[in-house]
């Protein structure tokens, strides 16, 4: 089971609020405008700020 939709659709950068958009291989949310991934680890995405990888 991927992340739904609807979630990826809602879900925002917690650092500053502005737009995701999943990987290519779908493992991993990016934040255009902080140059941050968060991780998506068993389906969910961790969205904790100094858990993300600079991109």
């Amino acid at each position: 089971m991927a992340v739904s939709k609807e979630l990826l659709e809602i879900l925002v950068c917690p650092k500053c609020k502005g737009e995701v958009v999943l990987t290519d291989k779908k493992d991993g949310l990016v934040c255009g405008a902080c140059r941050l991934c968060y991780e998506i680890k068993d389906d969910i995405p961790i969205m904790l700020i100094d858990q993300a990888k600079p991109l």
